[in-house]
């Protein structure tokens, strides 16, 4: 039985699919924007592989079934042999030649090199992810053939082939949508929410009423849910932020409604302008209403310049719609997060145009990642452009955001995708390691900021990259981009879908973590804070980043 099933497997083994399948595993090891653990990049490799065999497997039946000559006995085992061979050397050569492709990018970003025992493992495991690959696609069609054979005594055999096909596709539906999609989602949401719902011993709550969480506080310690707390709780006070920055400050405030604080959208919004109100922070010089990611994180390295710059004299409201990463979150909550986000900007954005305009604070939204995506998506330029907000910015913004793709898209032509620019800057602008790109145009009375890394896949990624070369791999490239990078239909697509789930364990200042020093330059830019001169900004840069 096993000589039968090895003498089948053996005859079914596709040449055409084992060249092109090796030809995908190698440029698969090639660069891609960020750094990948050999687990990442095995599956990378081994799915590569399984799609380069499965293109060469598809390619076979239609020669036959036009029913073209092919080889047979001992030339069609020499030529397996000979292909066998050649792929085992192509792989091996490759796979040795990972290190250099790999260290191009590490090098950029200040990481050790990998070594030996990083090719070996990405071989084992794209071997073993291949091999779960093939049998799922052999079970694939064992059921095609099953359900075939089981229809055809009733209806025409080229039907029953249709029919069998249809039937084995809704049977592998089912299972993954019904049996693994649907109880993934249900452990991840049932983790994450006791996941947030956590009270860590070595995060106290407030006791200073301007706190939110405070027992004077209209929300309590527990609904402010994990990310909340933490937010809360990392507040500098007047006394750290004197030191650091040697001038006079004040304490800066933050509010946080968690997602537990109340049962609607609406009612949340409503408590974070109650509390807003409450501390004071419609008296404060600035406003900034931040978006989180998906889990709920605002991102410290983002407030704390601004609290800096202002000497504490600012506040930051923050409304959470999920407790899942932000990928779960867009998967299985697409719209509640804009929806929070707009609910928040419409109850704010309300209170603040009924105040005077001599006496309320300047009005800024944040978001990173896919709290950039909400933030944009929060408000329309038309219901506001009678009485402006003061602008924004937005870091790491997803692929999918509306307003970056436009700007993108529009940019002047001589300007690179991952540092576009604008028309002539006056409303829109785009940052990087380096700074803004220089511009000749003052500032109209709204500024908006993207701060992107051109090695960030959150923001770069895009579908047409499965047949199509993207923009912003066009010289010149971004300063922390291999110049090994190199596109290749279907494998680069595959290659920033791996990057993406690592970007965050990306070094600071590159991938997707954003560096404090970074959105320090751009805070400045956007607030206009002329007492801050360049050597000042230098030495509060070099201190926010020893102490992100």
């Amino acid at each position: 039985m096993v000589s039968k099933l090895t003498h089948h497997l053996g005859r079914s083994f596709c040449t055409v699919g084992l060249l092109l399948g090796t030809l995908l595993f190698a440029v698969s090891l090639s660069p891609s924007l960020l750094p990948r653990p050999p687990l990442i990049q095995g599956v990378v490799s081994g799915v590569a592989f399984a799609a380069g065999y499965a293109i060469g497997s598809w390619a076979r039946w239609l020669w036959q079934y036009l029913e073209l000559p092919v080889l047979h006995g001992w030339a069609n085992t020499l030529v397996r042999i000979v292909a066998s061979l050649f792929c085992v050397a192509v792989a091996a050569y490759f796979l040795w030649r990972m290190g250099a492709w790999q260290d191009s990018v590490r090098d950029l970003m200040g990481m050790a090199p990998t070594d030996g025992a990083h090719r070996i493992q990405v071989a084992l495991v794209a071997a073993a992810v291949f091999a779960v690959l093939l049998i799922l696609a052999r079970l694939f069609m064992l059921t095609s053939d099953v359900a075939t054979r089981s229809i055809r005594r009733h209806i025409p055999r080229r039907v029953s082939h249709v029919l069998g096909l249809v039937v084995a596709v809704l049977a592998f539906w089912s299972v993954v949508d019904g049996v693994i999609f649907r109880l993934g989602l249900r452990m991840a949401d049932s983790f994450y929410q006791q996941l947030d719902a956590v009270l860590d011993d070595a995060i106290q709550q407030p006791t200073d009423p301007l706190q939110t969480g405070s027992p004077a506080s209209l929300v309590s310690w527990r609904d402010l849910g994990r990310m909340g707390r933490r937010f809360i709780a990392e507040t500098p006070s007047a006394e750290t932020l004197s030191a650091t920055t040697g001038n006079a400050a004040i304490a800066p405030l933050r509010v946080y409604v968690g997602l537990n604080a109340a049962d609607t959208v609406e009612a949340r919004a409503d408590l974070a302008l109650a509390e807003l109100k409450r501390v004071g922070a419609f008296a404060r010089s600035v406003l900034i209403l931040a978006t989180p990611t998906g889990t709920g994180m605002i991102d410290r390295a983002a407030i704390a310049p601004v609290e800096h710059l202002l000497g504490g004299d600012v506040a930051t409201v923050a409304v959470q719609y999920s407790y899942l990463s932000s990928w779960l979150a867009l998967l299985t909550e697409p719209g509640y997060g804009a929806e929070t986000a707009q609910v928040l900007f419409d109850r704010v954005y309300g209170h603040w145009t009924g105040l005077p305009e001599d006496a309320r604070p300047r009005l800024y939204l944040h978001g990173l990642s896919l709290g950039a995506l909400n933030s944009d998506l929060s408000f329309d330029l038309f219901d506001v452009i009678g009485d402006p907000l003061d602008g924004a910015v937005w870091s790491g913004p997803p692929f999918a955001t509306p307003t970056w793709r436009s700007a993108t898209l529009g940019r002047e032509p001589e300007s690179p995708a991952w540092l576009p620019r604008f028309r002539d800057g006056s409303v829109i602008r785009f940052a990087n390691q380096h700074g803004l790109a220089e511009r000749e145009a003052d500032w109209g009375p709204m500024r908006i900021v993207y701060l992107q890394y051109a090695s960030d896949p959150i923001t770069f990624f895009e579908s047409r990259m499965f047949y199509r070369r993207p923009e912003w791999l066009e010289p010149p490239r971004g300063p922390d981009v291999s110049p090994d990078l190199r596109w290749y239909p279907v494998v680069t697509f595959l290659q920033l879908i791996a990057d993406m789930p690592v970007s965050m364990a990306a070094p600071v200042g590159y991938g997707h973590v954003y560096a404090p020093g970074h959105y320090l330059d751009v805070w400045r830019a956007v607030l206009d804070v002329p007492e801050w001169d360049d050597d000042a900004i230098e030495r509060l840069a070099a201190r926010l980043s020893a102490h992100p």
